[in-house]
């Protein structure tokens, strides 16, 4: 009777699961999680993917979901698995990717006195979940199927908003787990696909929207930014809006709007080069207004903290406040469509030209000016990577930026282009770990080619992610810029205590990229020279490949400065 009630419950969740929208399941077999694991399989409606390292799988499942813009349900057994899958739940928080993570549990009878492969389960992931339940025994007179079909579109509904993100289903079962074969043949288990909930809009509050209308009508230098947001922000409302304000658009390349066929024209992308100079305090404006989280650029976020006097409207969907600076005056709480297309409707079109020109002067000869010298430099330079990707990669394409200096060189080197690419990063918590996963979860989604720019300690942690591009079959090029350690510390405090700054914070990786690639079955090619990197990006088929560009970290650190320096100095000249 067991095992038949484990069979009608985990069936009853998947078919629920389906019904609801969702169609990808990332599945990281155990024993206790068997009744998932065969309903999985035994189904059609959702493809199940199947990892062998929880961590690597929660990565993969972040991406597919993010690139797919649906749910991704994920299956672990019981114990350290369920802790496994904590970094890419705290990265779906933060970046609002929905998931459904379905975590197998001993029966509460055998919690707390010392089973095997048990820990405390409920309420493992804290705040950074949407909901979270542990669901009953089944079995047990509160648990007919219908109750695990119930929280599975529950469960749906709350990781799609209206803040999209993570939610948690613990999901206890008793032995035994499974019936006999005799008992249980190959099931005739044909769960029904269905749509996703409809997320209504969110609008915003009229008392709100009227004193942020009256804040932007009263601006003489106004300043929209559009930060990172999974998925992208939307360009066309935004595009259209800096044009009622007649103000610079900075936008993060994250934020979706620096590449694409939509209007451009105030658009800005340098702005990281030049705004470090003190001179820019020149161009202080009266009203900032913020979309998506903090930019990633560092000087831009100062810029922003500097500017005191001005009003800084922050537009965001509600249960969240991404502002770490602490300068908002006022809030808009709405989602970024609604929010823009009504601030447009309501705005009385005066502009300040002379504004918009000043800014664009100058990011323009800062562009030219970062181009020039990534596509001149002699020695391999981390930033012309950027470049070059952005010049081989075909439309429809995506970049997935790797943390510490990845993601930034993209801020600096990638420019405004018709030419669309989809750019993402785990810019969430901004970790080094699971990026390869999550890389190949948006190859899964089957968008376009994908390239992954990462550095080697961030390749190092997630290796074994390899494996799932070799099990399923996916194309995905990983450019690894391989420094001989943690780059991004060159520019930091700790790079002056020189007796401690190697071994501790440069950590140079000494890994052998080449057989690490043989082990999990992928290519591998040291890049000879850039025109290389167009053959290796070309191709559906190809599998996972390695392409590997050495690097040397000082002098990086020291091109980069120039790099700066010059578009700094053609900015302001």
């Amino acid at each position: 009777m067991v095992a038949a009630a484990n069979t009608a419950a985990a069936c009853a969740l998947v078919a629920g699961l389906a019904a609801a929208g969702v169609r990808d399941a990332c599945v990281t077999p155990g024993s206790r999680s068997t009744p998932l694991t065969v309903a999985l399989a035994e189904q059609d409606a959702i493809r199940p993917w199947l990892h062998l390292d929880e961590r690597s799988s929660a990565f993969f499942a972040l991406g597919l979901a993010r690139a797919s813009g649906r749910p991704v349900a994920l299956v672990c057994t019981s114990g350290t698995a369920a802790a496994n899958f904590h970094p890419a739940v705290v990265e779906a928080d933060l970046s609002r990717v929905p998931l459904i993570v379905c975590t197998a549990d001993r029966p509460p009878h055998l919690r707390n006195v010392g089973a095997p492969q048990t820990i405390d389960q409920v309420g493992l992931y804290g705040v950074s979940v949407r909901h979270e339940r542990d669901l009953p025994v089944p079995g047990s007179p509160d648990a007919s199927p219908q109750v695990f079909a119930q929280a599975a579109a529950q469960a749906v509904e709350a990781s799609l908003g209206p803040l999209p993100g993570p939610v948690h289903l613990n999901v206890p079962f008793d032995e035994p787990l499974i019936e006999s074969p005799a008992t249980h043949p190959p099931s005739a288990f044909a769960p029904q696909p269905g749509p996703l909930p409809l997320v209504p809009p969110v609008t915003p509050r009229p008392e709100a929207l009227e004193a942020a209308v009256e804040a932007l009508d009263r601006s003489q230098r106004p300043l929209l930014v559009a930060g990172p947001e999974s998925g992208g922000l939307p360009a066309e409302p935004l595009a259209a809006l800096a044009r009622a304000l007649g103000a610079p658009l900075l936008a993060d390349p994250l934020s979706g709007l620096r590449t694409g066929g939509h209007d451009r024209t105030h658009l800005l992308d340098a702005y990281d080069a030049w705004l470090r100079d003190p001179r820019s305090g020149a161009l202080a404006p009266d009203c900032v207004l913020r979309f998506g989280a903090a930019p990633t650029s560092k000087a831009l976020n100062q810029f922003l903290a500097g500017a005191g006097d001005a009003t800084h409207i922050l537009c965001d969907l509600p249960g969240s406040f991404r502002d770490p600076n602490g300068v908002t005056t006022q809030r808009l709480t709405a989602d970024p469509r609604s929010a823009a297309n009504a601030l447009r409707e309501e705005l009385s079109g005066q502009v300040n030209g002379d504004w918009l020109t000043q800014w664009r002067e100058r990011d323009a000869r800062a562009r030219r000016s970062l181009d020039a010298y990534a596509l001149a430099a002699a020695d391999p330079f981390e930033g012309r990577a950027v470049v070059e990707l952005q010049r081989a990669l075909s439309p429809g394409a995506t970049i997935f930026a790797g943390n510490s200096m990845p993601v930034r060189d993209v801020d600096s080197f990638l420019a405004s282009d018709e030419k669309a690419l989809t750019v993402t990063s785990n810019r969430g918590a901004n970790g080094i770990d699971g990026v390869v996963s999550s890389a190949l979860g948006h190859a899964a989604a089957g968008a376009g080619p994908v390239a992954l720019l990462i550095g080697d300690i961030s390749l190092y942690h997630d290796l074994n992610g390899l494996w799932a591009g070799m099990r399923h079959g996916l194309d995905l090029t990983i450019v690894v810029l391989n420094n001989g350690g943690s780059a991004i510390f060159h520019y930091l405090p700790q790079a002056a205590h020189e007796h401690v700054f190697e071994e501790w914070f440069a950590t140079p990786s000494d890994i052998d990229f080449a057989a690490a690639a043989r082990a999990y079955g992928v290519s591998h090619r040291v890049l000879g020279n850039w025109s290389e990197l167009e053959e290796a990006l070309v191709g559906r088929g190809k599998g996972v490949r390695i392409v590997e560009v050495p690097t040397d970290r000082v002098r990086n650190l020291e091109m980069h400065q120039e790099a700066w320096a010059r578009a700094n100095e053609a900015a302001w000249s």
